[in-house]
């Protein structure tokens, strides 16, 4: 079961379907639950495994954002961009610190919206919300800003959208894409700042959660080989998604049309919830 929930969330997580709400109804409609520290545990370690599949994918940005970073901070002004400025890459680092900070608003909120994920029909409805974004975003038209010309207040406004899809059902990759594109940003990299803003806050979800299962005893050892099955199979069906949804965002309208699944899985969820919980 474990290899089945790792395929889900391979696929789920970076298109935008919402994985967080796909791993949450199966696991409800079908009982494949853990106990509540158990099932946070995993659910965040199938998180991080596609977070690997980011690194891979993104290799080479993060290497350099983190070489030209530390070379800034060392006060290397060689490594200044062309006109004296920040180069891209140490901008692009700001501009993720700054997305990050809304996720500091809805910390104290944290335990409430763990919750949501035993509430169906409320995924249900949240599952059609984003279809809704979905479908906007392969609506409008490809901006002209990137790393070195979108502004903090365009990472602040991506980053509040991040830190509102924290909630169950809801996509971070849809909706944090479909506000990007709506700040101007070119195509190719409002999905680059989607998900590399998105390191900072999984590794943040991950030491949290792993903290609160190690000190409440949460975590069930026998089941680790099984967590660890799940996570290959995460990762590694993880990064052809994110190749594929690359793929799909620069067309635009293929993009788009996965809210046509949003909707329709809403829906169907919704009905099943009356009948099987």
């Amino acid at each position: 079961m474990a290899a089945f929930l790792g395929l889900v969330q391979g696929i789920s997580e970076f298109l935008p379907i919402s994985s967080s709400g796909h791993l949450s109804i199966f696991q409800n409609l079908f009982n494949l639950q853990y106990a509540e520290d158990e099932h946070m545990l995993f659910d965040v370690l199938l998180h991080l495994a596609t977070l690997g599949a980011v690194f891979v994918f993104y290799w080479r940005d993060i290497k350099g954002m983190a070489k030209d970073t530390v070379s800034f901070i060392s006060g290397n002004t060689r490594d200044a961009g062309e006109d004296g400025r920040f180069k891209p890459t140490v901008r692009l680092v700001f501009l993720i610190v700054v997305a990050t900070l809304p996720l500091f608003v809805i910390l104290p909120f944290n335990d409430y919206i763990s919750s949501l994920c035993k509430n169906t029909p409320f995924i249900s409805f949240a599952l059609i919300v984003t279809g809704g974004l979905v479908y906007i975003s392969g609506k409008l038209t490809e901006g002209r800003k990137n790393a070195k010309t979108a502004s903090l207040a365009d990472a602040l406004v991506v980053g509040a959208a991040q830190a509102l899809a924290t909630i169950p059902g809801l996509s971070r990759s849809g909706t944090t894409i479909t506000v990007g594109l709506s700040r101007g940003f070119r195509r190719e990299f409002a999905v680059k700042f989607s998900f590399l803003m998105s390191i900072p806050a999984i590794l943040g979800s991950t030491l949290l959660t792993l903290f609160k299962a190690i000190t409440s005893g949460g975590i069930v050892w026998e089941n680790v080989p099984a967590y660890l099955v799940g996570m290959v199979i995460a990762g590694v069906v993880g990064y052809f998604a994110l190749v594929l949804l690359k793929k799909l965002v620069m067309s635009g309208e293929a993009f788009g049309r996965f809210a046509y699944y949003c909707w329709g899985a809403g829906v169907v969820s919704l009905i099943l919830s009356l009948f099987l919980e």
